[in-house]
């Protein structure tokens, strides 16, 4: 198998993973958490795209979230997607870090005023930045 099959198997998997644990999230009674968590990963990428806009974010983070956009495009990685799950989890960890060290630098009115989900998803994003809800 080349490069390309392994990431694409292992992105199918994730996405496999992902599905269903949103399917049981429905099954379960929970639609809006199951929608809050649909969601998730696209209004973090509104977020990164307002506060890269923002002249009150600091220049440093801007700059942390144009590295991080750059190195997510591209096509090589610290551990190669090809390799299972340790391969899309350094992905995963470059990810939280840059956006940890972006909201304890930010403020908490800033990321709430440029967070396009609900408020529950914001809760949990500024309590993984070390800040209270």
């Amino acid at each position: 198998m080349t490069v390309w099959q392994w990431g694409l198997i292992a992105f199918a998997v994730l996405l496999l993973a992902y599905a269903g644990f949103l399917a049981l999230l429905v099954l379960a009674g929970r639609r809006e958490d199951a929608r809050a968590l649909a969601r998730f990963p696209p209004d973090c990428i509104v977020l990164f795209r307002r506060l890269i806009g923002d002249p009150r974010t600091r220049r440093g983070d801007k700059l942390l979230l144009a590295a991080l956009v750059a190195y997510l495009s591209m096509p090589f990685d610290l551990v190669p997607d090809f390799i299972p799950i340790a391969g899309q989890l350094d992905d995963a960890i470059v990810i939280v870090l840059v956006l940890r060290t972006v909201l304890r630098g930010a403020s908490p009115d800033l990321i709430r005023a440029h967070w396009p989900g609900p408020e529950a998803s914001l809760n949990t994003l500024l309590r993984l930045g070390g800040r209270s809800a």
